[in-house]
Order: structure tokens, then sequence, then C-alpha cells
């Protein structure tokens, strides 16, 4: 069972957006949900990769600012 550290909503246009910080017996992770006309979409990234993921986002926002 996942317990949640942290979380965060967030409704864009038509899309809601759930941020979530949980942790398992396996370890912490970021679970970013994705809610749009009904259907749900989840991407999970494990702790040890939330710098990298942070950076590559950061690199991909920075070309189209």
């Amino acid at each position: 069972m996942d317990t949640i550290l942290e979380s965060r909503e967030l409704q864009v246009e038509r899309k809601h957006f759930f941020i979530e910080f949980r942790e398992n017996e396996r370890g912490r992770f970021l679970r970013i949900t994705e809610e749009a006309h009904g259907r749900r979409n989840t991407v999970i990234i494990p702790s040890t990769g939330l710098a990298d993921f942070e950076r590559l986002l950061n690199e991909v926002l920075a070309v189209n600012a």
C-alpha cells in the first residue's frame, strides 16, 4: 500500500492533474496523473530519477522560453 507524503492538484483547461509524492515498501516516487474526459493516464518516476527528470524538463522548457 502506498503512503501519500505530499500532493497537489492543478486544472489546466479541461485537464485535471494530480501530482503526488508517495512511498511504499520499494521506495519513494512521484506519481503524475492526468484526467481528461473521464480517462486517466499516469506516469511514475522513481525518486532516484527525479533530479534527471527535473533537469530535462527545464532544458525542454528553456528552448521554448
